[in-house]
């Protein structure tokens, strides 16, 4: 059985790769305080990633060793993700007597029943969660599948610029791991509370809503930054590249704010409503939320979660994971504050250094 989650090493780099950009970050810690130890943020070319697909591993790698070189550490052991619609979970119930080797061997003769792939092309792994609620005799079991094509792709790529994928892990699960480090931001460090953890990305927006700590709704709609970017190229005719430039280093019209931005904000809100609504709807046992904590991209917009929040009328805020971390100088902290909401996923891929329990 091919490992999907990897082994966890004390020197690992966390590497989000997103449609727009590779994001890596290196923690450390020392006694219960995590440290910054390093990070990069490096803009992808368009063309080399397709729908979560890897178009051009070569771009990919290039651009993979460009935020190596920038982020400056030395470690050469990372911590990718998967996501999209070839990565499979499931939580499964299996007797607690059975052994890790049992396990795995029952999961092979039972793969066809939870994933719709030929074993043999796929990357599977499992975790025991812990004892079933329904039946003490079971423990629950969290299975991980992905497409192996898409696994190596994604390994290649990494290995061209010189690191080692030693963990790979699925974005879901690497988001969830990233949100312990919100609970300064959340009411009463969310226990028993509803939070939206609602990353805005390039081009999707990922909707994960937690309940005392744990996940239990995920959703993900195309939806991002890009359309921002789309707006500003329509609006004033600018060519992908110049408008990307003018949104990140602000020389657009004084109209900008108000003829562009602010429809744009007003769509982020419609999308994030329409994304409860779902949730509210397969999950009725629930019919508020708490809170909502932007990520990704679009939450480094100025004023963005007073606009969100007087929308939607739900307490709202920026996700600041490294607030209570300490910054190392080489990972320059006025650059890591601008960055800082778009870090989530490398945040939990970086954590992957210390989780014993995904070990």
């Amino acid at each position: 059985m091919q490992s999907l989650f990897g082994k966890r090493s004390q020197q690992l780099v966390g590497l989000d790769i997103s449609s727009s950009s590779v994001k890596l970050l290196e923690l450390s810690r020392k006694g219960a305080r995590f440290n910054v130890e390093a990070y990069a943020v490096e803009p992808l070319p368009p063309a080399a990633l397709s729908d979560k697909q890897i178009a051009d591993p070569k771009a990919l790698g290039e651009t993979i060793a460009r935020a190596l070189s920038r982020a400056g550490t030395r470690t050469r052991q990372a911590a990718i993700a998967v996501s999209g619609a070839s990565v499979i979970t499931k939580i499964v119930e299996m007797p607690k007597t059975l052994s890790g080797d049992d396990m795995e061997e029952q999961i092979k003769a039972e793969a066809d029943q939870y994933i719709p792939y030929p074993i043999d092309e796929v990357s599977l792994d499992f975790e025991v969660l812990g004892p079933s609620p329904k039946n003490s005799e079971m423990v629950e079991v969290v299975l991980a599948a992905c497409r192996r094509e898409q696994v190596e792709q994604l390994c290649a790529a990494v290995e061209l610029a010189g690191l080692k994928p030693t963990v790979v892990d699925v974005e879901s699960y690497a988001l969830e791991n990233a949100c312990q480090f919100l609970q300064h931001q959340m009411p009463d460090g969310g226990r028993q509370k509803a939070i939206a953890v609602v990353d805005v990305g390039a081009a999707v927006t990922s909707m994960m809503i937690l309940f005392d700590g744990k996940t239990i709704y995920t959703r993900d709609q195309n939806f991002g930054g890009r359309q921002l970017t789309e707006d500003i190229m329509r609006t004033y005719g600018m060519s992908f590249e110049e408008a990307t430039k003018a949104k990140k280093s602000g020389s657009l019209p004084e109209n900008y704010a108000t003829d562009v931005l602010a429809h744009f904000v007003a769509d982020m809100a419609q999308q994030i409503d329409r994304a409860l609504q779902f949730f509210f709807s397969a999950v009725t046992q629930y019919s508020t939320i708490d809170q909502i904590i932007l990520a990704g991209g679009c939450a480094q917009i100025p004023g963005v979660d007073v606009s969100i929040q007087e929308r939607l009328q739900i307490p709202t805020v920026v996700a600041k994971p490294f607030a209570q971390m300490s910054i190392a100088s080489r990972a320059k902290p006025a650059n890591l504050a601008q960055d800082e909401a778009s870090l989530l996923v490398a945040c939990g891929l970086a954590y992957r250094a210390f989780d014993e329990e995904k070990a």
